[in-house]
């Protein structure tokens, strides 16, 4: 999978604009999670913007496209620094937040298909997201006591950048392989991600939402659909 380009600030201001304009709060700032642990900081500084932290959402990501004996280690680091490091790092001072405030809270982190099934070609990716995800379940046990919950979203194929699908539109990308037939979008993953910061999930913590139009329930029908070796190439 690509690579996807740093978000630009406009594209973040953009954002918070359009929150502004329902008359709430909204702050902006740079984030690096190749940078650690000093990039957690900015969690602390987010926290001092909005008068503290109800929730989390990890949502960072990057990946690799090098089957694993020619990967290179530096590119296996970056991926597991930005996919599993930074999520520790940031649910680890956002829950602190949370504990002292002792209001509870949410951290939910995007996770992937990839949390559950594996891919040619994504070592860093797969072990990372894996890894994401029994994190997850540790910091719901962990982190209970504070009335914190913690949960993931395992997202399938979503038109996006990260997917090399810039203003795609999910109902155009057919899908044969997919039970719904198509790509997601993203608002459909955010909904997701908004179900498990709402009240309506207050009993539900350590699970992982998956999101993926029904691709994992695929496994026996795509190993008999294969009539070539392909598959083996990223």
């Amino acid at each position: 999978m690509p690579t996807p380009a740093p978000l630009p600030a406009e594209g973040a201001e953009k954002t918070a604009a359009e929150v502004r304009s329902h008359g709430v709060a909204a702050h902006v700032r740079h984030l690096d999670l190749t940078r650690l642990p000093e990039a957690a900081d900015v969690i602390d500084a987010m926290a001092a913007d909005l008068g503290g932290i109800d929730v989390l959402v990890n949502c960072a990501g990057t990946g690799s496209s090098q089957r694993a004996l020619e990967l290179d280690y530096r590119k296996w680091r970056e991926v597991l620094d930005v996919d599993l490091d930074g999520v520790f790092l940031l649910s680890q001072r956002a829950a602190r937040h949370m504990a002292d405030a002792g209001r509870g809270g949410r951290i939910i982190t995007i996770t992937s298909v990839h949390e559950h099934v594996p891919r040619v070609g994504a070592a860093p990716y797969c072990a990372a997201k894996a890894g994401a995800g029994a994190l997850t379940q540790v910091l719901a046990l962990e982190l209970a006591e504070h009335g914190i919950t913690v949960n993931s979203v395992a997202p399938g194929e979503i038109s996006t950048p990260m997917t090399g699908q810039t203003d795609a539109d999910p109902r155009e990308q057919e899908r044969p392989g997919i039970p719904l037939g198509r790509t997601g979008h993203a608002r459909e993953v955010a909904a997701a991600v908004a179900f498990l910061a709402s009240p309506a999930a207050g009993y539900v913590t350590g699970t992982s939402l998956i999101v993926d139009g029904g691709l994992l329930l695929m496994g026996a029908q795509h190993g008999t659909a294969y009539r070539e070796h392909d598959w083996r190439s990223p």
